[in-house]
């Protein structure tokens, strides 16, 4: 692709620049679509909100280095690591974690030293359409659970879970917001209906009385975050239980950032395997990772919310999500922001969920259509079949403390199968 290649069919191309208010309104649309997964998982760790806010928007700038600012991704908390830092935080506190956090970065660093070596090109035969197309449907679809959960329980995931009406009317009313905003709005608004949904349905919360504001009035303005940094804040040490037990999830979390990527390469019409290539973008995520955990965070991933903005909106400017990495960063010191933000209810981002992770799984619909995939061959339907189900059930292969379940392993399930299975069955060639 040369470089005066821009994409007909966006609204911001990947280095086109906003101006001004547009330009801050952009970005906190993409800050605000994933705030919510990314502050969730210090609060479940143990790990201080600010922090992880912090973390992400400087791996999101140092990914965007890496990459040479070819490449429009978010970079956030990352939830595969949930279950072995909760454990390390227990036994041994955030140095364990910081240290997993390095050695998941170098995992990745040493993979993308092989690709770089061994080239990109093998991608194109390992992940044909019909493995990708499933793969990026699993993506979104994986997540939908999750979403009608934040929608439908109050306290969510303790023995003090509820159903609540109130939750599915605020998800409902933020949804239908959200589907206007997008079908009807135009101009600059027209840009920001996700941000819209948020702000609306923040609203409608406080009106249904779901919303605890004592936390903002409580908060300070201005607060620093509880950095975490090896030879400052605590002596470093050897954790073997931290390196063996989030080394391999590195794997994990590879593999949902090569299906991100194969979104990314959709929807912008680019191929960023080759430029600014596979090597550079694993790279730039494992440095992030490092870096995440130099400063105090969990470690960083890239995000499916924020890719269905991009296909929502139609906005995919890396000065955009520059912006909301800055500005995720400000937010940090910020305790008064920082405390709106946590006080937003699930009902809210489940109801900017629901269109959120469609969108994704409907893209991996579209590369299937767009491809031509013939699901009257047993071979095609086999291992469609195979690769959503077991990546939206939650398949998992557990040993000892290592778990690989869902998209990973539906991922290895389908990339097994197309080289092993031949192009017809028996029965289609007699």
């Amino acid at each position: 692709m040369s470089k005066e290649f821009r994409n007909p069919d966006v609204v911001l191309d990947i280095h086109d620049k906003p101006s001004g208010i547009k330009w801050v309104g952009l970005s906190l649309q993409h800050l605000f679509t994933m705030f919510g997964a990314t502050v969730l998982v210090p609060i479940l760790v143990g790990i201080n909100p600010g922090i992880a806010l912090f973390s992400s928007g400087l791996g999101t700038l140092v990914y965007l280095f890496v990459t040479k600012g070819k490449i429009p991704a978010y970079l956030g908390s990352s939830f595969a690591f949930i279950a072995a830092m909760q454990m390390l935080m227990k036994d041994a506190g955030y140095p364990a974690i910081a240290l997993g956090a390095l050695t998941t970065g170098l995992v990745y660093l040493i993979v993308s030293m092989i690709v770089k070596k061994a080239g990109s090109a093998w991608l194109d035969r390992l992940l044909p359409p019909i493995v990708v197309g499933p793969v990026v449907m699993v993506i979104g679809l994986g997540l939908a659970a999750n979403a009608a959960n934040q929608a439908m329980f109050e306290n969510l995931g303790t023995p003090e879970q509820l159903y609540n009406v109130k939750y599915i009317a605020v998800a409902l009313i933020t949804l239908v917001l959200t589907i206007i905003f997008n079908m009807y709005l135009k101009g600059f608004l027209g840009l920001i209906p996700i941000l819209l949904g948020i702000v609306c349905g923040y609203i409608v919360a406080l009106i249904f009385g779901i919303v605890d504001t004592q936390p903002i009035k409580d908060a300070a303005w201005f607060a620093v975050p509880n950095f975490q940094v090896p030879f400052v804040t605590y002596p470093p040490k050897l954790y073997i239980t931290a390196i063996v037990t989030m080394a391999p999830i590195a794997f994990v979390t590879m593999t949902e950032h090569i299906g991100h990527l194969m979104v990314l390469n959709k929807l912008t019409k680019r191929n960023f395997y080759e430029n600014p290539g596979l090597h550079k973008t694993l790279m730039g995520d494992g440095l992030a990772q490092i870096v995440a955990g130099l400063v105090g965070g969990p470690p960083v991933t890239s995000y499916g919310e924020n890719i269905g903005v991009l296909a929502i909106t139609r906005v995919h400017s890396v000065f955009v999500i520059g912006g909301a990495a800055t500005l995720a960063m400000i937010l940090g010191f910020v305790g008064k922001l920082t405390a709106i933000i946590q006080s937003i209810p699930g009902p809210v981002i489940a109801g900017i969920s629901f269109i959120l992770f469609g969108v994704i799984a409907s893209s991996g619909l579209k590369i299937l259509i767009d491809n031509n995939i013939d699901f009257n061959q047993k071979r095609n339907l086999l291992i469609a079949s195979v690769i959503l189900v077991i990546g939206i059930g939650g398949l998992t292969f557990q040993a000892g403390t290592v778990a690989v379940s869902g998209m990973a392993l539906a991922t290895l399930f389908g990339i097994i199968m197309n080289v092993v299975l031949p192009q017809q069955a028996k029965s289609e060639t007699e």
